[in-house]
């Protein structure tokens, strides 16, 4: 599937509906990396502001961070990943989707460079809204001292509406996503306007040198400076997961002409400001403001803080989608939340657990200035993770040696790791939040792969070859199971196998309908799948045939529609006239099954959070027929 805006032509309908795409993207794809002004150079300031700062310092700090967002933003993520595309969608999960595809030498590896950079993705959508919000309401303090006990009560409520109606989708409210972040980050480069007067000694951030010289006379403090300095790309990753929904083009020339010239005179201006008043540092966002546009500036800046939540929200969504067709999670209740963009969906247990996370993370650290040490470690974690599957991508995609592809990308991995490793300094003032909450997550997806991989093992040892009960049955009509009119759907994993509903049902009812349908659904490595390519049919016998349903990574598994297709292929039967038989397995814990028994534990409770298969595959509720067995793991 090629991106949205991949083909823009010279047409009117062409040129709104890429306008189009480039306003939402605004909204959708830089909310997050746009609230970043906030807070990224106050708490980069904050480890050596208390004995004063000197103009090379401030100047040194502001390159540091226009370099930042110029080599990791502008030439990783906008100019190269945006072009690792697995059929337009991006992302973590979609990009080992995609080198899974192309190559199995190093599995292992890409598996858990995968399920690491979708857990510390996980772990960024939970603590981006506590941070941003709390950044934003914080301003009412500047506002009037008599609001500052109001901050965390304020921050709550916000954050309580925005899970509440997720339910309910975004479609309503997204198209002034667009519009409002548009205006933020004009406000952004306005207030920078209004200061790079000040002191036009801070245009020499745009020599790199100066970033340079800040880093090797910094010391051990400027390893410090250097997590706080990384707070300015973070929603990099967001940038790349957004890419099937807006297509590169847009997403590319929104950064361009709109969000990197707004962050970086934003930038500049704060750092001309505090060159010209030094007392401004503790908070030198609100403070260049003039009282007047202080409390517009403070609810704008709500508004954009709870689009860029509600963006990595929506990325948690996306990812825990993929992460459940690609078996890394139980099956999930999605709900779609529209009619027409099957990109808005809804994941009651993803909105639950980040609903938690984010008022358990606001009432623990209390304010943004906490927070904010336990913020980066995520991000930079996850950038190292894509920049090693990035290498892989080179080389399996695109054919490059291992010496260009190196070239290319170790810098770029020097960087990030050096950038990582000062997070890491932070782990003992709330760093330890986002490692925990990844290895958690991290666990949970391993746990269920691995549990899952045993129990199809385990099955395994007691199928029955298809091909050979059919054999059986139809050769010994003396003992064969009672002919039934109609047609029955088997639904199994193993399309070679006879499905163990299938025996069940014959030893507990003795019957065998007319015609029998072995279902297979499967997830392919690509995001979508044509209708044409949906459903392939293989007749078995006169009574038996075998039925193959392939949906994408992204697709919704609607199995009713797809069977719709069958008539097409010649196989015609009424979806509300046959039975569909699933089986229900009860797990039950037994020693030496292969799992350790605290991970044995976890996958019999993670069993329990996955829906009813019905359900997930959209069958007809009135026409399934469900026989249980009881499985010891």
């Amino acid at each position: 599937m090629s991106s949205p805006a991949d083909n823009v032509t010279v047409e009117p309908a062409s040129t709104r509906k890429f306008l189009v795409l480039l306003l939402g993207s605004i909204g959708v794809v830089y909310g997050d990396i746009g609230t970043s002004p906030l807070y990224a150079f106050r708490e980069a300031l904050r480890p050596f502001s208390h004995d004063g700062v000197t103009q090379a310092e401030i100047v040194g700090l502001i390159s540091l961070m226009v370099w930042t967002l110029t080599i990791i933003v502008t030439f990783k993520y906008v100019l190269f990943l945006l072009r690792a595309d697995n059929d337009g969608e991006g992302g973590t999960l979609s990009l080992l989707a995609l080198l899974m595809k192309k190559t199995g030498r190093y599995m292992p590896v890409l598996f858990f460079a995968g399920l690491i950079g979708a857990a510390l993705f996980i772990g960024d959508a939970m603590i981006t809204p506590a941070l941003s919000v709390m950044s934003a309401v914080e301003g009412l303090k500047l506002v009037t001292p008599a609001l500052e006990s109001y901050v965390l009560p304020i921050s709550a409520i916000i954050m309580v509406l925005l899970f509440a109606v997720q339910s309910r989708g975004t479609a309503a409210v997204s198209n002034f996503f667009g519009p409002i972040t548009a205006l933020w980050f004009l406000a952004m480069a306005w207030g920078g306007l209004l200061h790079i007067g000040d002191d036009f000694t801070i245009l020499q951030a745009f020599n790199p040198v100066n970033a340079i010289w800040f880093i090797t006379h910094a010391g051990f403090v400027g390893l410090i400076v250097l997590g706080a300095v990384f707070l300015t790309v973070t929603g990099a990753e967001a940038l790349y997961a957004d890419l099937g929904h807006f297509g590169r083009k847009p997403i590319q020339v929104a950064w361009f002409t709109l969000v990197f010239p707004s962050l970086a005179l934003n930038y500049l201006g704060q750092g001309a400001f505090v060159l010209a008043h030094p007392e401004a540092a503790t908070d030198p966002f609100y403070l260049m403001y003039p009282d007047w546009a202080l409390l517009p500036i403070v609810l704008l800046a709500t508004a954009a803080t709870i689009i860029a939540s509600q963006a990595v929200i929506t990325g948690a969504f996306s990812l825990a989608r993929q992460a459940v067709h690609l078996g890394f999670l139980p099956r999930l209740l999605i709900a779609f939340t529209s009619e027409t963009n099957t990109g808005q969906i809804y994941v009651p247990a993803v909105n639950t657990l980040l609903f938690v996370g984010v008022l358990v993370l606001i009432f623990t650290f209390g304010d943004s200035e906490s927070l904010a040490t336990a913020y980066g470690i995520s991000v930079t974690g996850a950038m190292v993770v894509t920049t090693l599957m990035a290498f892989q991508f080179l080389r399996s995609v695109w054919g490059w040696s291992a010496i260009m592809a190196g070239v290319t990308l170790v810098p770029l991995l020097l960087l990030e790791t050096v950038f990582l490793g000062a997070n890491l300094l932070k782990v003992h003032d709330g760093g330890w939040v986002p490692i925990l909450l990844a290895i958690a997550i991290m666990l949970i997806m391993w746990t269920w792969t691995r549990g899952s991989q045993l129990l199809r093992e385990k099955t395994a040892r007691n199928d029955i070859p298809l091909d050979a009960f059919i054999r059986s049955i139809e050769k010994d009509s003396e003992h064969a199971p009672v002919r039934v009119p109609g047609t029955a759907v088997f639904l199994t994993s193993v399309g070679d196998k006879a499905p163990a509903v299938l025996l069940h049902n014959i030893k507990h009812n003795h019957v065998l309908h007319e015609k029998n349908i072995i279902l297979t659904v499967k997830t392919t490595e690509q995001p979508y799948v044509a209708d044409a390519n949906r459903v392939t049919i293989t007749k078995l016998s006169e009574r038996f045939a075998r039925i193959e349903v392939y949906f994408g990574f992204m697709d919704e598994p609607n199995v009713s529609k797809a069977l719709a297709l069958c008539k097409k292929a010649g196989l015609k039967f009424e979806i509300m006239q046959t039975s569909f038989y699933l089986g229900r397995r009860t797990l039950v814990s037994k020693a030496n099954s292969g799992l350790p028994g605290w991970q044995d534990k976890l996958y019999i409770a993670l069993s329990g959070l996955g829906i009813d298969p019905s359900a997930y595959f959209s069958l007809p509720a009135n026409r399934v027929v469900e026989i249980g067995e009881q499985v010891a793991i």
